[in-house]
């Protein structure tokens, strides 16, 4: 039996660098067709080497599918937690500086977002429960976030809680998928544009109770 490389990938790459290459474009494969539709065989023609050897450096699909989603959860875990930390008094509101914090940490591979938001995991699976837990984390870190609204409008349902939460997950969604068919879009440019639509859903709904 042969025994591959361990410090060096094919045609010369350096390991170090194969494997940078395999995990940028897995997260890419993950993110545009989910864990289901993405095959092992597809990444290792993306950056040019055999499936023997993408295994040997990462395992199964699903130790390649978790070599990914790591960094991202931590990333993104890390940018929304500095966000919401922010004490600048010219700061912006928090929902604006968590989504600033979003598009400039997931920057040059958006689609990294679909990777930790992929409904196509296998149930029960080391996969499912690792993104379910940054899930968590950040739909925790929401809920801290958006209970000084929730308090402002005199509610204290939990139901409302749990409502705002979801609404907040899919708008984060629809925006990312809207910026990744946009790339000429800077995270600045994003969140500047953010603001703008918050602007305008305020003076909407504000017309609304005028009306009423």
């Amino acid at each position: 039996m042969t025994t591959l490389p361990s410090r060096a990938g094919t045609k010369g790459v350096p390991r170090a660098a194969r494997e940078r290459q395999v995990l940028a474009a897995a997260t890419d494969e993950f993110g545009r067709h989910g864990y289901e539709a993405t095959t092992v065989a597809a990444v290792a023609a993306r950056v040019g080497v055999t499936k023997p050897l993408l295994h040997h450096y990462f395992g199964s699909k699903q130790d390649l599918y978790l070599a990914c989603l790591n960094p991202v959860g931590d990333r993104l875990l890390g940018a929304i937690r500095a966000a919401m930390a922010e004490q600048a008094s010219d700061a912006p509101p928090t929902s604006l500086r968590v989504l600033r914090a979003l598009f400039t940490a997931l920057d040059g591979q958006r689609e990294a977002w679909f990777v930790l938001y992929d409904a196509t995991l296998p149930p029960e699976s080391d996969a499912a429960r690792r993104a379910a837990h940054y899930r968590s984390a950040i739909d925790d870190l929401a809920a801290t976030g958006t209970a000084d609204l929730l308090q402002a409008a005199g509610s204290s349902d939990p139901l409302d809680a749990d409502a705002l939460k979801y609404a907040w997950r899919g708008l984060c969604t629809a925006l990312v998928r809207w910026w990744v068919n946009h790339p000429d879009q800077s995270p600045e440019a994003m969140t500047q544009r953010c603001a703008r639509l918050f602007a305008a859903g305020r003076t909407i709904l504000a017309a609304g109770d005028e009306t009423a």
